[in-house]
């Protein structure tokens, strides 16, 4: 093989990395997790005060439960369906 072919193979294996790296559903997952558990904290230290503005519901508890639920579930979602490589050959459409 020339280098030629060398430099190709290895630049559409580059790529495949970097799709998968930078899925959209990792980003969504990773920032909802880290936001809910920051809500989460924010819940769970909450003041009488705080309770009684909200009626009796602490808001930021339950909100932070429901981020990392949702943030478990993009993650969950990434790791049973990964994103797919590029198929070999695939014409580009010019």
């Amino acid at each position: 093989m020339s280098d030629y072919q060398h430099e190709v193979e290895e630049l559409e294996r580059r790529s495949a990395t970097a799709a998968r790296l930078f899925d959209i559903r990792g980003i969504i997952g990773g920032l909802f997790a880290v936001y809910g558990v920051i809500v989460t904290i924010a819940g769970i230290t909450a003041s009488d005060a705080d309770l009684r503005k909200a009626q009796g519901i602490n808001i930021n508890l339950w909100t932070g439960v429901g981020m990392l639920v949702l943030g478990a579930a993009f993650l969950l979602w990434l790791r049973l369906s990964p994103t797919p490589a590029p198929a070999q050959g695939a014409d580009d459409g010019n």
